[in-house]
């Protein structure tokens, strides 16, 4: 290990730029990750193969970018009751750019419940579940073990929905899948026999989380990278909703009395008069 005051690896970047992944060649073109773009990707490939290529380091064959883009499909649409999407509203009331909307729409959808984050659990989840179902583990011991048992249920991440049963975004990607040419892999196997189980003994169902985890890992995706290919995914439905309210009056969008928020602070006190 070198000392602390060596700064040799640093002074060896001092006021240079260095990049393993691409970058524009004056008078040879632009280059990511060894492709040339204006010739091997510009009317070859599709947008969602870049954004995957970029995320990953890998450039994926074309159906399996035309299967995330069907997912963005289904994990955005302009409904302003969302949270993420109800920033993009109260941003266009509030005479925004829809830059600054979207962005903060992207960085609220960044949650460990709902969001962005809880594609990264799923994944994580089903992965495991494999390696002990592998193991010899049964199917209850995968449900049962290290999860969160609440009002009786186990709650698993891709599991069961806080408002209705059932997933209607699931058949809606099983046809994806099908007209695509996938097959069912092992972990989306095992994740529809953690459906059986659920259903059988509580009454849960698969989401579009646990669908999805279930098939990205069979495509050997790992949570990370399915984090980062998935880090924009609210964006459609928060610019949607931005701009439904942008021309609207200002302030129109979900206004409220000052008595409708509750305050549970410290009661109210007087300043005392500088003397």
């Amino acid at each position: 290990m070198k000392a602390i005051n060596d700064t040799s690896f640093w002074d060896q970047r001092r006021g240079k730029i260095f990049s393993g992944k691409g970058g524009w060649r004056i008078g040879q073109g632009v280059f990511n990750h060894g492709y040339s773009m204006m010739d091997d990707f510009v009317g070859k490939v599709s947008y969602m193969q870049v954004v995957m290529l970029n995320a990953t380091g890998r450039l994926p064959e074309r159906r399996l970018a035309d299967w995330i883009e069907a997912i963005h499909i289904c994990l955005s649409w302009p409904d302003p009751r969302i949270w993420c999407n109800q920033i993009g509203a109260l941003s266009g009331t509030a005479q925004t750019s829809v830059i600054a909307a979207t962005c903060a729409g992207i960085m609220a959808a960044d949650a460990r419940a709902y969001g962005i984050k809880p594609l990264f659990d799923g994944l994580s989840f089903i992965q495991q579940a494999l390696i002990s179902y592998r193991s010899g583990k049964s199917i209850e011991e995968i449900v049962m073990a290290g999860n969160r048992v609440k009002k009786g249920k186990p709650e698993i991440m891709g599991y069961a929905r806080p408002i209705a049963k059932g997933d209607e975004r699931i058949s809606a990607m099983e046809r994806v899948t099908e007209n695509l040419g996938f097959s069912v892999g092992e972990h989306l196997s095992l994740a529809y026999s953690i459906e059986k189980y659920l259903s059988e003994n509580f009454d849960e169902t698969m989401n579009i989380n646990g669908y999805m985890s279930g098939f990205l890992s069979d495509q050997g995706i790992s949570p990370e990278e399915c984090y980062r290919i998935f880090s924009t995914l609210v964006a459609s439905g928060v610019t949607a909703c931005y701009v439904d309210t942008r021309d609207k009056s200002p302030g129109s969008f979900l206004p409220l009395y000052c008595n409708d928020v509750v305050y549970k602070g410290k009661p109210k006190r007087v300043v005392p008069a500088r003397s």
